[in-house]
């Protein structure tokens, strides 16, 4: 099968280098419209569990992987001038730069082709098979038929950037600074042993009235820096700066797709789908795009059924993390409801905010109960069976309303 993947991120590589171990004679090429080594963001963030598929799949790359990660076992929030910590699962940080690296030089060794600095458009696309449009939440062949796609994007409330430090963290940090205009927070963890991620959010208001709305990206790293100087331990923050000189505060789009494929044009990663930053997901549900549709690829000859099956077990894995996005992102909107809790209550709620219980139960009575439920069996099962029963509820009230 002669194949072409547009957009050479973690999804479009890692499928490239699954279909060539599945079948050597496949006809691959990956299509990135950036040079090699450029990228934006700092750290990737994944889970236990993405390790062990890598492996599964890939040990040579996996192993690569994972030698490049750094690790943490625990959480620190501060709060005003209190700290608090929380033993976690182990979670891993790789520079986002290092991952496609190897991930490149994977696919090269294989025998899939790279062209860089090749844009490619939905009016002139390659000649393949399959054409895999992996190039992301504002992706040029999706659009071309976004009718036929149903794609629909729903804008996020607080605006956010995401920025580098020389400041190492030691475990994933929080940390919520209160200012004249509203509480300001930020989320960081290492992704090497000389950088780390800082992802900083506020609400609108809070964004006004500090002035970050239309500040200089040089001014508003020092305020930010001086905001957080208690958690940076006096390190410099690092941005990229956008064409007009500004800091490159966004807010976040969730996109949704009614169908992931027409014809020999399938969809893959953030161009079928995104989920807000705060699970710390995106890439892993990319990878597992990639899995998905390698497996369908390979046990289906027919490629419209191979396509159907993809899409609609991938449709089905996501019902989970994207209920779970939401409800986290939700949680920080409503930062005043548990931010003057006690900081240990208001770290594990924190913990507990992918919960669709969460915003319908009052804080103080949520940590009891899920305190309670910890040592009792029938309050576990109680919350095991209505958690996912309102969670697929709301979540197809949200599908019906964008209908």
């Amino acid at each position: 099968m002669k194949v072409a993947c547009v957009g050479g991120g973690p999804a479009g590589l890692y499928l490239s280098i699954l279909l060539k171990r599945q079948d050597p004679s496949h006809d691959i090429t990956v299509y990135e419209r950036n040079p090699e080594g450029s990228t934006y963001g700092w750290g990737v963030t994944y889970w236990r569990g993405l390790l062990d598929q890598l492996h599964a799949r890939d040990p040579e790359s996996a192993r690569a992987v994972e030698d490049s990660s750094v690790r943490w076992n625990q959480g620190v929030a501060h709060v005003r001038d209190l700290s608090t910590r929380r033993p976690g699962d182990v979670g891993h940080g790789i520079g986002r730069h290092r991952l496609l690296e190897i991930l490149a030089d994977r696919a090269r060794a294989l025998g899939v082709r790279l062209e860089f600095e090749h844009g490619v458009t939905a009016e002139d696309p390659p000649d393949a098979d399959l054409l895999v449009a992996a190039d992301g939440v504002h992706s040029a062949l999706r659009s071309h038929h976004a009718g036929h796609f149903g794609t629909d994007l729903t804008a996020g409330r607080n605006p956010y950037v995401w920025l580098g430090t020389t400041q190492v963290f030691d475990s994933f940090t929080f940390a919520f600074v209160e200012t004249d205009h509203g509480w300001i927070w930020c989320y960081g963890y290492p992704f090497s042993s000389e950088r780390s991620t800082c992802v900083i959010e506020c609400a609108p208001e809070t964004f006004a009235g500090l002035g970050l709305d239309r500040a200089s990206e040089a001014d508003g790293l020092a305020h930010l820096e001086k905001l957080f100087a208690h958690v940076l331990d006096g390190r410099p923050l690092i941005g990229r700066a956008s064409a007009d000189g500004g800091a490159q505060w966004l807010t976040f789009r969730t996109l949704t797709n009614r169908t992931w494929y027409r014809d020999r044009l399938v969809l893959l990663g953030d161009a079928a789908h995104t989920t807000h930053y705060s699970i710390g997901a995106g890439t892993t549900l990319a990878l597992e795009d990639a899995f998905a549709l390698a497996d369908a690829l390979r046990e289906c000859a027919d490629l419209p059924r191979a396509l159907a099956r993809y899409e609609r077990e991938r449709k089905a894995a996501l019902l989970s993390p994207q209920s779970a996005a939401r409800f986290s992102a939700q949680w920080y909107e409503n930062l005043t409801r548990y931010i003057d809790l006690p900081p240990e209550r208001m770290f594990a709620l924190l913990g507990q905010r992918h919960s669709p219980l969460l915003p319908y139960v009052p804080p103080q009575l949520y940590y009891r109960l899920d305190r309670a439920a910890g040592q009792l069996e029938a309050l576990r099962r109680v919350k095991r069976w209505l958690g996912p029963k309102l969670a697929r509820t709301a979540h197809a009230r949200a599908l019906t309303s964008r209908e």
